[in-house]
């Protein structure tokens, strides 16, 4: 059977499911089904049992709804008579029933891995008009979608952004902020619902490879309308839709014009749901709970609503809920190792797959992003298909990418170069657009002095000029010292976004970084030398009883707001025999780091498992202590990933196969990462590492830690010396003094307390 003619057995069944729907009249007898990216769709009868036949008529297996998984011969429908099957190879297929000859086989459907594409006729037959409608997928499921131009469509064509993901972006009452925000600056803008999500058709599943074919089809879609300039738009969007962005560029659809997501991830898994292999009982856990309730039929109250005031298509889409989604809390929060099955595990990790965006792309992301984390940067170089690449970095929270006056602009400026097509203008921003989003982000009155930069580029001569001269600029943009400038030099006041300086680089790691150790000595002492303390003596090592109910589980009152201009941070101070503290002695010179680091220890545990916490702090020389950065890792996961783990940056496997508990009595080397930052030590400052359980240095993120409390050993002798490695920036300085206390965004300061005298 050719392709064409398999793309139109799926447009017959899939007009077929039409009628049945809209005329409210029994099922035909035939199985209905639908072919999509590595799984098909099923619609029969209500709890019937059905089986998926190869082109040779053999029954195969399919796999279950849960991990690890499990195959079954035979799968049942739900209550609405529908079915998922995922996981399928590509292939052709039909569907029977096995308990009744009366109803016919379903026609031969086709399920394609990522890569096959359907024709372009696909896209170019559908039309979208200003408002809320539906977007038909390659597989016959239709997506629920918000057009919103920025004037009548006789106007156009207007510079088009898409925004695709499991939240509300084609609620018809209200946009989301990059919606907002860029239709006030002329922008079309098309918000687009996950399958099994809002109205939106088919079975929720995160990030699976049918959400990123979809991401295709919805691009290729929005692109063929008459009012898309050039025929090209963008990907947008901040956190959910930004990661959605990565998963959907992937497949590279022709008529992607570039990216724009702002905080993001990396692995989803490794860093976010699991760091070092401990579950994130805060933000995660609970994010992942309101994607199932979301989820749920009518979850979502402008989908409730549509439901309500009577949308068939809705109402019909809401069918294959909420049997056919997956809770994927439920999936993986039990899973206790990095999930292999399928390739699951990878399928939640953009850094395995952005090496395929071919197309330019702005990364915007903080180092304490409370929300999706840091280690995000670790993949930055991993872009490398990209013809130009623009990433943003800096200390704060979650928003920052939007917050920052800077980064807001030059976000635009990208935007008005790939979609646009135009010298940059950013007038708007600056005049109209840029207070406001201040004033909602931060939860107060709009500044009111302009904070945005001037146009850089309104007199160059043409647009390729203009394109040719941002092109040659660094790709890696680090903001220091982000919420320290002063009302008068950016207009912004001390605390919210502004950076005190910036330092460019051609690529990620940024050139001149060296891998500088200091190590652990007795007395709480950091330095540069190997301890020259000899044999397996007493003093060679310190003590502490790992007990995470020793401080708060985290760093913010519950309920306080995180991206507010001063936090009201609850930073408590580490606790004496509860954690082991080690510290430079005064710095003589600026010392500037930019990337991941690792704090390598040799350990020794009353208990075969323990959860350790470390913490990179800056004692300042005014009394006061500075957070940067946390990393975190169970020690039975201690294993790496040979293939990506450096001398900076350990990566554990997080495999099963090389779970391993400690040994009793023994000292074992164990690598802890800390996650990716940017930090300026100031003369006199002290470089500070604290060793603790998991807790109390983040402000959402919590831990489900090991039970109880182990006493844990930690060496520093000549033969197990432990130490820290930190990215130092050679020929980098510090031009601005010491911030004030607090003022750094996502950095919370408190008075520096000693730590007991250590045993």
């Amino acid at each position: 059977m050719s392709q064409r003619v398999r793309w139109m057995t799926v447009s017959v069944v899939v007009s077929a499911v039409a009628i049945v729907a809209s005329a409210c009249v029994p099922l035909p007898h035939r199985v209905l089904a639908g072919g999509g990216t590595e799984q098909l769709w099923i619609q029969t009868d209500p709890n019937a049992p059905v089986q998926l036949l190869d082109s040779h008529g053999r029954v195969v297996p399919t796999y279950l709804p849960q991990l690890p998984l499990r195959t079954a011969r035979t799968r049942t429908t739900d209550g609405n008579g529908r079915l998922i099957l995922r996981y399928v190879a590509p292939g052709e297929y039909t569907v029977r029933r096995t308990d009744t000859d009366l109803v016919k086989p379903s026609d031969v459907v086709t399920v394609t891995k990522l890569t096959q594409n359907p024709p372009r006729a696909l896209y170019t037959s559908q039309q979208l008009a200003n408002g809320y409608g539906y977007m038909r997928m390659r597989d016959g499921i239709t997506l629920a979608a918000m057009v919103r131009l920025p004037g009548p469509p006789e106007k156009g064509p207007y510079p088009t952004v898409i925004e695709y993901s499991g939240y509300d972006p084609a609620n018809p009452d209200t946009p989301q902020p990059t919606e907002r925000l860029l239709n006030a600056l002329g922008f079309a803008t098309v918000g687009v619902n996950m399958r099994g999500t809002g109205c939106s058709g088919g079975g929720f599943q995160l990030w699976e490879h049918q959400q990123s074919s979809d991401g295709y089809d919805i691009v290729e879609t929005v692109a063929a309308q008459p009012w898309a300039l050039n025929h090209k738009v963008a990907l947008v969007g901040i956190s959910f839709p930004a990661i959605t962005a990565l998963f959907a560029a992937q497949t590279r659809p022709p008529s992607l014009a570039a990216i724009a997501p702002v905080s993001v991830f990396d692995d989803a898994f490794r860093s976010l749901l699991k760091p070092g292999g401990i579950l994130n009982t805060g933000f995660t856990v609970q994010w992942l709970a309101d994607r199932t309730h979301d989820s749920q039929p009518g979850g979502q109250a402008w989908s409730k609503k549509r439901i309500d005031n009577g949308d068939t298509t809705c109402i019909e889409n809401q069918k294959f809920r909420p049997a056919q989604n997956f809770d994927v809390g439920a999936q993986v929060n039990g899973h206790p190792f990095y999930p292999t099955e399928l390739g699951v595990g990878d399928s939640l990790a953009p850094r395995t797959f952005v090496d395929k965006i071919d197309v330019p792309v702005f990364l915007a992301g903080a180092w304490q992003d409370e929300q999706t984390g840091a280690h995000f940067a670790t993949m930055l170089d991993r872009f490398t298909s990209s013809p130009s690449k623009h990433f943003y970095l800096m200390n704060g929270a979650h928003t920052e990418g939007y917050a920052v006056p800077l980064v807001l602009s030059r976000w635009l400026e990208f935007l008005q170069f790939y979609v646009a097509r135009k010298i940059p203008d950013t007038a708007a921003l600056r005049t109209v657009v840029g207070p406001v989003v201040l004033g909602s982000i931060l939860g107060q009155a709009p500044v009111t002095k302009d904070p945005y930069p001037p146009d850089r580029f309104t007199g160059f001569p043409s647009f390729a000029a203009a394109l040719a001269a941002y092109e040659a600029e660094p790709s890696v943009h680090v903001l220091f010292d982000n919420g320290a400038s002063t009302g008068t030099a950016s207009g912004v006041p001390t605390g919210l976004p502004a950076p005190a300086f910036e330092y460019d680089y051609p690529s990620w790691p940024v050139s001149g970084t060296t891998a500088t150790t200091w190590y652990l000595g007795p007395g709480g002492t950091l330095t540069g030398s190997k301890p020259e303390t000899p044999g397996r003596g007493s003093d060679a090592f310190d003590t502490y009883v790992s007990d995470p109910s020793a401080r708060p589980s985290v760093s913010l009152p519950q309920g306080a707001n995180v991206w507010a201009q001063l936090p009201p941070w609850n930073w408590a101070p580490v606790v004496g025999g509860k954690s082991l503290s080690f510290a430079t002695a005064p710095l003589t010179n600026d010392v500037v780091m930019i990337g991941p680091g690792s704090v390598d220890l040799w350990l020794r545990s009353s208990a075969v498992d323990t959860d350790l916490q470390v913490t990179l702090s800056e004692i300042r020389p005014d009394g006061k202590e500075t957070y940067v950065q946390s990393g975190w890792l169970r020690a039975s996961m201690r294993a790496l990933d040979p293939t990506q783990s450096s001398q900076l940056e350990p990566v554990p496997s997080m495999l099963a196969a090389d779970a391993e508990n400690l040994p009793r009595g023994k000292f074992v080397p164990v690598r802890v990462g800390i996650f990716p930052f940017a930090h300026a030590f100031r003369p006199g400052s002290r470089i500070r590492i604290t060793i603790e359980a998991p807790g109390g240095d983040k402000p959402v993120w919590a831990f489900g830690t090991l039970p109880g409390t182990q006493t844990n050993d930690i060496a520093h002798s000549e033969e197990r010396p432990s130490a820290v490695v930190l990215p130092v920036v050679a020929g980098a300085t510090v031009p601005t003094p010491l911030p004030a206390c607090p003022s750094l965004r996502g950095e919370p300061c408190r008075v520096y307390v000693p730590p007991a005298a250590q045993p």
